[in-house]
């Protein structure tokens, strides 16, 4: 009996288990695989919140991402790197995760 129910169990919860780690992260964006290296990307600063350390980019496709263009807010790993920037202007960045760790103006 113990053993019918310890199964039960599992089969219910794999599929769960399974979804909830599926979209984290990015809704429906995510990527499948976080990546270990650095991925660029290009687009245009819509907002910046340099007390939050975070900027909101209208960006192209990052390919390497599987993500199509999109506007969303992005945490900067260093706010030094906001001090130069201006909403309007068309940046390049560099990710790690999520997270922006290099910006530059185009």
């Amino acid at each position: 009996m113990k053993f019918v129910l310890a199964a039960t169990v599992l089969a219910l919860a794999t599929p769960a288990l399974a979804q909830h780690g599926e979209h984290a992260g990015h809704g429906a964006h995510a990527a499948h695989a976080a990546p270990a290296a650095t991925v660029q990307g290009t687009g245009v600063l819509k907002s910046i919140d340099a007390r939050a350390g975070t900027v909101t980019i209208a960006h192209d496709p990052i390919k390497a991402l599987n993500w199509g263009a999109m506007t969303m807010p992005f945490k900067v790993a260093d706010p030094a790197l906001l001090k130069a920037a201006a909403s309007g202007d068309k940046v390049t960045f560099q990710l790690k995760g999520q997270q922006i760790v290099a910006l530059s103006k185009r």
